[in-house]
């Protein structure tokens, strides 16, 4: 019996605004437990929230960015559970009218562009965090409420996703609009971006779901990507024992790459929802939407196009470069200071990169784009050779001094005087008869040997292709 997986994801994403969803504390992460905190966040009797309209901008233009329409009205409900963060015992969230639906997100597969269906984005309010004390002698934990009440969006996906690969590649492209539009710096490490799997497995060809598990604890695309193959496999051993699969939450171990069982899901959580009495409904202009979309930038999908369309780069190239937004412009400031399109390309993904740990930082990076451009420029113009430039490029890292100044400091320019380049030719014949006579016996390699100590006496300043061509005459004659 062969099998298919079907997944759904869900994903809450913390907004970048600098106040939280319904009062005006701070959401600087990392501050000191308890100090953003105010009646209103705690829960406490007798206040009531406000809508942040900050919060409502950067949902409605992630739901575009997100190709989900935007709902004309939508209102806020009382999701209600107890758990100790959680000062209210229910959480401001939306059910039944979401503020954005019906949208899609397109990753490449091996059979071309798939659209992975978006059910549902909506805002809501996140809760505090516990933390549990670590000495096992003083079993104790304690509550910060720093983090209620800072504003997500939750993103569900449809069902459509198939495999750990295209679950990864999923949240690869919507975690990188995101970035783009500049609405979450969707920092898993702190909590920005968080995601839960929903999988289940159905004999291949049928359109009945099975019984589906939700994984939670899962703190990097990686880790999703491997509880995801775990229990994939784990689900198709027990459906050939002819065991049942319970509907259960399970946990991701990442010390032992296995996810075990939380808590059993028998019956669907009942969380009494209802419409939230202290905020008004939400009505949204078409007029609002349009201004929204106008303030949108250039998504990565569409830069990654004209890239190629523009400047006639490779997928691969235009995929590396609009990885990042910060990365996209500093590509662009080069080529726009007059360097090759495609050699600009090939620098920044083979010394550039190698350079700097996240291309978000490249902002900082020691070598400006019209520092990066000069140095292209002096190749293009036989000022220096490729491998010179190379020599120039890490003097640039280390000085920060632009690169006509380390070329003429360090009297790095080519030598292209044909007089001087034949003497070097004539020198290095005379001193290496073995390989000239290698040379006229059809040995390919002597060329290279010769054309290299060549090179060695000029120090590496002589014009590689005028060194060729003179040599190669010498040789003939």
């Amino acid at each position: 019996m062969e099998y298919d997986a079907v997944i759904g994801l869900e994903v809450h994403v913390q907004l970048n605004t600098q106040s939280k969803i319904f009062c005006s504390c701070s959401t600087q992460f990392g501050a000191q437990a308890n100090t953003q905190v105010c009646p209103v966040c705690l829960g406490l009797p007798g206040v009531l929230p406000v809508l942040n309209k900050e919060v409502l901008r950067k949902a409605i233009q992630a739901g575009l960015s997100l190709n989900c329409k935007i709902a004309a009205y939508s209102k806020f409900d009382r999701k209600n559970y107890f758990y100790p963060d959680l000062p209210k015992a229910y959480q401001i969230s939306q059910y039944d009218k979401p503020i954005c639906y019906d949208g899609f997100i397109e990753i490449a597969t091996s059979e071309g562009i798939k659209k992975i269906g978006i059910t549902r984005l909506h805002m809501e309010e996140d809760a505090g965090k516990n933390i549990h004390s670590e000495d096992s002698d003083y079993k104790v934990s304690y509550v910060d409420f720093n983090r209620t009440g800072v504003p997500l969006i939750e993103i569900v996906s449809e069902p459509d996703i198939n495999t750990p690969d295209e679950a990864y590649q999923y949240l690869q492209n919507l975690r990188s609009i995101l970035k783009y539009i500049e609405v979450s710096d969707c920092n898993m490490e702190e909590g920005s971006l968080r995601c839960d799997v929903n999988v289940s497995l159905k004999p291949k060809g049928s359109t009945t779901f099975g019984q589906k598990v939700e994984i939670k604890n899962l703190n990097s695309f990686r880790s999703v990507k491997l509880a995801l193959e775990y229990e994939i496999e784990r689900q198709k051993k027990m459906l050939l024992q002819n065991e049942k699969i319970v509907q259960e939450t399970r946990l991701w171990d990442a010390d032992r790459n296995i996810t075990f069982s939380m808590r059993s899901k028998e019956e669907a959580h009942d969380y009494r929802y209802f419409p939230e009495p202290d905020l008004p409904p939400i009505e949204i202009s078409q007029e609002f939407i349009e201004q929204l979309k106008k303030e949108l930038p250039e998504l990565p999908h569409q830069k990654r196009i004209r890239f190629m369309q523009q400047y006639g780069l490779p997928e691969y190239d235009a995929q590396v470069l609009t990885s990042t937004r910060q990365l996209a412009s500093y590509y662009e400031a080069v080529v726009a200071d007059g360097a090759q399109p495609k050699k600009a390309s090939n620098w920044i993904m083979s010394e550039v990169l190698a350079k700097i740990d996240d291309p978000e930082t490249i902002d900082s990076f020691i070598v400006k784009p019209k520092d990066l451009a000069i140095l292209l420029k002096r190749i293009d113009d036989a000022t220096i050779s490729g491998k010179i430039a190379k020599t120039v490029f890490e003097e640039m890292l280390e000085t920060g001094k632009n690169p006509d100044t380390i070329i003429n400091e360090k009297g790095l320019r080519q030598v292209t005087d044909t007089g001087a380049i034949e003497s070097i030719i004539d020198e290095v014949i005379k001193n290496n008869p073995k390989s000239v006579e290698d040379y006229k016996n059809g040995k390919d390699k002597a060329l290279k040997f010769l054309i290299g100590q060549v090179m060695k006496e000029s120090k590496g300043k002589a014009n590689p292709q005028m060194v060729n061509d003179i040599l190669i005459k010498k040789l003939s004659n």
